[in-house]
């Protein structure tokens, strides 16, 4: 299958929103309960963008949406502004097919171009093997989990946290006036 990555576009919504929704409603990734319409997808798109942050997608040769990623402020605080949490979502049937990778090497390598110093990954449930074992395959590491944080499909779930620096991480200082 052929892959192409590129920044996302407003036409791309209904394949995000049904990719989101789908792993909202039958997984544990994301700790919502009900499946966001486009409108608020694309209102959440919007603010990554307004923010400066990568928002990429995967297609294939049809310009179906195969999946898509996105880093956004890890936490509003200032001091913060060096880290970022990325999202990372594929269509049903095409996980461990090589999409998440492709998606997840890019937006650290936009992230990187960009100047910031860390990613954080909020993996829903310590049993997704899937995600934690793609986030190590792109240089992350287990930073830790939150055990017991969320409820969602009548159990309690865990995040695993993990982490990969970037450029000169944390061996110097940010560069002035940033």
């Amino acid at each position: 299958m052929s892959i192409t990555l590129r920044d996302s576009a407003a036409g791309d919504l209904p394949g995000i929103a049904e990719i989101y929704g789908h792993w909202v409603a039958t997984g544990l990734a994301s700790f919502e309960y009900e499946p966001p319409g486009e409108a608020e997808m694309a209102r959440r798109r919007d603010a990554v963008l307004a923010g400066g942050y990568p928002y990429l997608v995967a297609t294939d040769s049809d310009g179906t949406v195969l999946g898509y990623a996105y880093a956004s402020a890890y936490r509003a605080r200032p001091a913060y502004r060096f880290a970022v949490e990325n999202s990372i979502y594929v269509k049903p049937g095409l996980t461990r097919g090589g999409v998440g990778k492709a998606l997840l090497q890019a937006l650290v390598a936009r992230c990187e171009a960009a100047g910031f110093r860390l990613v954080v990954a909020v993996i829903g449930d310590s049993a997704n093997a899937g995600s934690i074992g793609l986030h190590a395959a792109c240089g992350f590491s287990h930073a830790g989990v939150l055990p017991a944080v969320g409820w969602k499909h009548g159990r309690w779930v865990d995040s695993v946290l993990m982490t990969r620096p970037l450029g000169q991480a944390d061996s110097a200082p940010p560069p002035e006036g940033r």
